[in-house]
């Protein structure tokens, strides 16, 4: 099943896609059974936002060897754990806000874990039972200023660094897809899930070790070699295979 949310009326509303386009109004709640109701529409007709709404966003660090070589930083030796704002959340096709305050803004390609079901202190053999589906996420990054802070808080936080979408589905299988970041049509980052550094078992066992993860909650699961700098005009397209793609236009911060 996908699961989406849309605008409908002014009002952003739970949705499932069928598979040949057509967005229907969801009844329930998506975590505790959420069932397909009357047809609204084709997909292309409808605004879709981000399809979670989150408590927390968990971000790993240098989950692929060669993205960690391209910037110079060793493999960690077990998970490097961020957090992103929820205010930093933008939906398919939402303005990334280019700030004034950095001089290099880059686009990071991820594939995201949503949780369906709250876990605290989950071995990695249980792990999986946490995991609702699956989207597309942008760890969109000021670089100078994550380089420039001990925390890498300011420069992966700012409103709008978190394009999540185009839907979760709940039947995606993860272990070895393609990902990709596409910009002006160049394939820049070129990935496999298969080559993550801690799969995502380990990923949500070490975060739970913590933290309790709610439904709703996401991981994203780190981002593949080829990071590259974008302006103000370009669109950024990051797909996973069998998943989908999220694109989101580039935009000067403005007064």
């Amino acid at each position: 099943m996908r699961i989406i949310r849309y605008d409908a009326d002014g009002t952003v509303r739970w949705g499932v896609l069928d598979q040949d386009g057509t967005v229907r109004a969801a009844e329930g709640d998506p975590y505790e059974g959420l069932r397909p109701g009357t047809p609204v529409g084709d997909v292309s007709r409808v605004r879709l936002r981000a399809p979670v709404t989150p408590s927390k966003i968990v971000c790993v660090g240098r989950n692929y060897a060669d993205h960690a070589a391209e910037f110079g930083n060793p493999v960690p030796k077990e998970p490097l754990l961020f957090l992103k704002p929820p205010s930093s959340i933008a939906g398919p096709g939402d303005e990334v806000v280019y700030p004034s305050l950095s001089g290099r803004l880059d686009p990071e390609a991820e594939l995201v874990v949503v949780i369906g079901t709250r876990g605290r202190r989950v071995a990695a053999e249980d792990a999986m039972s946490l995991v609702f589906g699956y989207t597309i996420g942008n760890d969109v990054t000021a670089r100078d200023i994550q380089k420039s802070d001990p925390q890498w808080t300011r420069g992966k936080g700012f409103d709008t660094f978190c394009p999540l979408g185009p839907w979760v589905d709940t039947e995606f299988d993860p272990a070895d897809v393609r990902v990709t970041c596409t910009v002006g049509g160049e394939v820049r980052q070129d990935g496999r899930t298969r080559d993550f550094i801690f799969d995502i078992p380990t990923l949500i066992a070490y975060v739970t070790a913590f933290s309790t993860l709610e439904p709703g909650d996401i991981i994203m699961t780190g981002t593949p070699p080829g990071v590259r700098p974008v302006q103000p005009g370009d669109t950024m397209t990051i797909a996973v295979e069998g998943l989908g793609e999220l694109s989101n236009p580039v935009v000067s911060e403005t007064a």
